[in-house]
């Protein structure tokens, strides 16, 4: 079994540790991604979670992990399909108990996986974080969830999710997040990359009132 390459205490803007479990983790990830647009949120997240610790002491074998698997319960052929089942799905109760196997499949260092499964089950913006690896990751989840991203996130939604059949429950979606993210983001480091998404959802939303009036369906 290949060591994953030791991290923590490491700079986040130093290059990050190669290590083979990445590679498989990765093609696992954009193979099992479905629909194929979801993979782009894990590079995306890890990438944010870099900026965001940047100085901070943190292992990013376990950040890194987190962020590739967080969300495989939401992915078609994990998910059930069933609309009553669906309802019900705890997509992290599920992602935790599959992660183990997966990481010990790609080589990840198994004294690593519960620091992996605290960041995954911590990570949704009403969670409390307990370790370091988990803020950042939660962090990171928020700011996805902000700016064009987030839009970009919401409208590919409308139509194939059963919570936004129309624009109508997507914009709402929108507004929520713009109204109560930004308030649960844990690190300065976080609310400066923050600040330009804020405005830009903002600037959006307006948009949209103003160009839809009453009409918005």
């Amino acid at each position: 079994m290949l060591e994953s390459s030791p991290a923590r205490g490491r700079l986040a803007d130093a290059p990050p540790p190669s290590a083979a479990y990445r590679t498989r983790l990765a093609s696992f990830l954009q193979e099992h991604a479905r629909p194929a647009d979801k993979y782009g949120h894990q590079p995306r997240l890890y990438a944010l979670t870099v900026q965001i610790g940047q100085g901070l002491d943190y292992d990013d074998d376990v950040v890194f992990a987190a962020a590739y698997l967080h969300d495989l319960g939401v992915f078609i052929g994990h998910r059930p399909e069933e609309p009553e089942r669906l309802s019900r799905w705890n997509h992290v109760a599920y992602t935790v108990d599959k992660a183990p196997g997966i990481l010990i499949d790609a080589g990840f260092a198994p004294e690593k996986i519960a620091g992996v499964l605290e960041a995954i089950q911590n990570h949704q913006p009403h969670d409390a974080p307990a370790t370091q690896e988990a803020v950042i990751l939660r962090d990171a989840d928020i700011l996805e969830q902000l700016g064009a991203i987030g839009i970009l996130r919401a409208a590919a939604k409308v139509g194939r999710d059963t919570r936004y059949a129309t624009f109508t429950p997507a914009v709402a979606f929108l507004q929520r997040n713009l109204d109560t993210l930004p308030a649960l983001i844990r690190l300065e480091s976080t609310r400066r990359l923050a600040a330009p998404r804020i405005e830009l959802l903002r600037l959006f939303l307006a948009g949209v009132a103003d160009e839809s009036g009453e009409h918005l369906h």
